[in-house]
């Protein structure tokens, strides 16, 4: 009974190591593949949805037509212009740049999250330039629309720059394009403390003919790196990059780059819906405000495309028309993306354990609102799962310290059965029976503590609210390895101390295992996030001072045994 409960032991142990480490490589080991360039080669253009035929090259505009949501038209990759051109807006969040030359958000950089731990830049999630193309993209397609395959829209603008002022909760970018006696305005609104940006279409017909098109937005990604990942080393832990949608009926879908030709949310219709491209930490995201969306995706070359396209709509002679849209472009902050869209808050992807994380990020946030460290918080954390788990510890560890205790007794019976299987099992049990001992009790705490210790990896791998949050000393990242591996061996000298506490294995075997069981824990820890060591190391340390004191206890309990035994 003993190696079986050894055993159970270490399987558990090294099955969580192993989860670990599938749950690191998963959503990368899929990496997009990037066409020859003889193919790509092929498709040059405009970013504009064509309604060319569906034999030529698929480009950056979506078709007209809405039932299949099939794109074509042809790709011009390079949406940028000289930056003299650009029209820049500030706000307290943002720093934004648009393209005149169809309005596209080029450029966006987010003021309250730095670059890298020690960089001073803001953090950049949209840009167009030889490093990465990532762009927000909108316009009006289809019989009248004034984007085509053959070229952009070119709007009119009164100002090249906006800036919110301090008190302003509202900053309005409009952006005007006439012809024929049709006016149409384009409009971006920045509210004040927060990230989705309204992206309005105002279509005045002042023409004496209707007026037909509808509107598209789309994302566009090329295959570049996830910049987030930049300052978190070689051997940091990979999350999710590539595409996702959803619906309320529907709300999380994942699509990975390589997989944008083959998707089903070509044939997904929804006025609550969305449709972005998820990093680590940060997400992009269109969702239509008035009118239902035809989800579309495709890829062309190392270019991806996410998006949907109104139904068309036809306005009349002096009549106007407004369509709009809601671009999120910013942090994966729950609280802000559950009021977006249906589903976008599951952006924030916490696996298959999510129930057990979300309880642990909201204790952890309400720790944080008092302590103010997301260190500290971790530590608290900890003791208040070890005090919630108590009992059921406190079960084990008199268990494993009456098997202990019994130590010796087992052992001698061992060598007095010699051989004899079957006597020595009864002999156990009957011992076992005696003292009210559960060998397999010891496996209570490891198994109670794995769902929690991966659960945790996950709130600390997606919880932007931990990126680059310091705790103390030498530890600036809590979300990143530790940099001197000080926690992680620490940890291993707290994890062999504690075997130290538990009953040696009478099998030599087993014993040589459980010995080079920290040396494995320690390596595997040395690239985990140091907040998960932490967390780690303070849960063996709680348990070898419980342990250590119910040891102590049953060591007493025996000691008056013995003397009862021998009055």
């Amino acid at each position: 009974m003993q190696k079986i409960f050894r055993v159970m032991i270490i399987i558990a142990m090294l099955i969580t190591a192993y989860l670990l480490i599938l749950a690191w490589r998963d959503d990368y080991a899929n990496a997009p593949v990037v066409q020859a360039a003889s193919e790509s080669a092929e498709t040059v253009g405009s970013d504009i949805p064509g309604s060319a035929p569906a034999n030529k090259a698929a480009g950056d505009i979506p078709v007209t037509t809405t039932p299949t949501g099939t794109i074509v038209g042809n790709a011009d990759r390079s949406t940028s212009t000289k930056d003299e051109r650009l029209i820049t807006v500030t706000t307290d969040r943002y720093d934004i740049k648009i393209n005149p030359n169809g309005g596209d958000i080029v450029y966006a950089a987010l003021k309250q999250f730095n670059a890298t731990l020690d960089s001073a830049n803001p953090f950049v999630l949209l840009e167009d330039n030889g490093n990465r193309i990532y762009v927000a993209q909108s316009g009006l397609i289809g019989k009248d629309g004034i984007d085509t395959d053959k070229g952009r829209a070119n709007y009119q603008h009164t100002a090249s720059s906006y800036t919110m002022a301090p008190g302003q909760q509202t900053l309005s970018v409009p952006l005007t394009y006439q012809k024929d006696g049709v006016t149409i305005t384009k409009t971006f609104v920045f509210t004040h403390d927060k990230y989705p940006i309204d992206v309005s279409y105002t279509i005045n017909n002042a023409s004496a003919n209707p007026w037909e098109g509808q509107l598209f937005a789309q994302l566009k990604r090329d295959n570049s790196k996830d910049p987030g990942m930049s300052d978190k080393g070689a051997l940091s832990m990979a999350t999710y990059l590539g595409g996702a949608w959803g619906t309320p009926d529907d709300p999380y879908n994942k699509l990975k780059f390589g997989k944008f030709n083959e998707s089903d949310v070509n044939t997904v219709v929804s006025d609550k819906g969305w449709v972005g491209i998820v990093q680590h930490y940060f997400v992009s995201a269109w969702t239509p405000d008035n009118f239902k969306g035809q989800f579309f995706s495709r890829e062309t070359g190392d270019d991806h495309f996410i998006g949907f396209n109104s139904q068309p709509i036809v306005i009349a002679p002096n009549k106007q028309t407004t369509l709009s849209a809601t671009l999120y472009a910013g942090p994966k902050v729950q609280s802000e993306l559950k009021d977006v869209a249906v589903g976008l808050n599951k952006t924030v992807d916490y696996g298959l354990l999510w129930p057990i994380s979300k309880v642990l990020f909201a204790l952890l946030e309400g720790i944080h609102k008092v302590i103010g460290n997301w260190g500290w918080s971790i530590i608290a954390l900890t003791v208040l799962v070890k005090i919630a788990l108590m009992w059921f510890s406190n079960k084990s560890y008199y268990s494993m310290a009456k098997m202990r205790a019994i130590a010796p007794r087992l052992q001698a019976l061992k060598e007095e059965a010699g051989g004899d299987r079957m006597k020595m099992s009864q002999e156990m049990m009957a011992i076992y029976k005696e003292e009210k001992v559960n060998p397999m009790a010891g496996c209570l705490p490891i198994l109670m503590q794995m769902p929690i210790f991966l659960a945790l990896y996950w709130v600390l791998v997606e919880s932007v609210e931990l990126r680059h949050a310091p705790w103390i000393l030498w530890i600036h990242d809590l979300s990143a390895m530790d940099p001197w591996f000080i926690l992680p061996l620490f940890m291993g000298a707290s994890m062999f101390i504690q075997q130290q506490l538990n009953p040696q294995p009478t099998d030599p075997m087993q014993a040589k295992v459980m010995k080079f069981l920290p040396i494995i824990f320690t390596t595997f820890m040395l690239f985990f996030p140091a907040g998960l060591v932490l967390y780690w190391t303070v849960n063996n340390l709680f348990s070898m001072t419980q342990q250590y004191i119910v040891n102590k206890k049953v060591e007493e309990e025996q000691k008056r045994k013995t003397v009862k035994v021998l009055d």
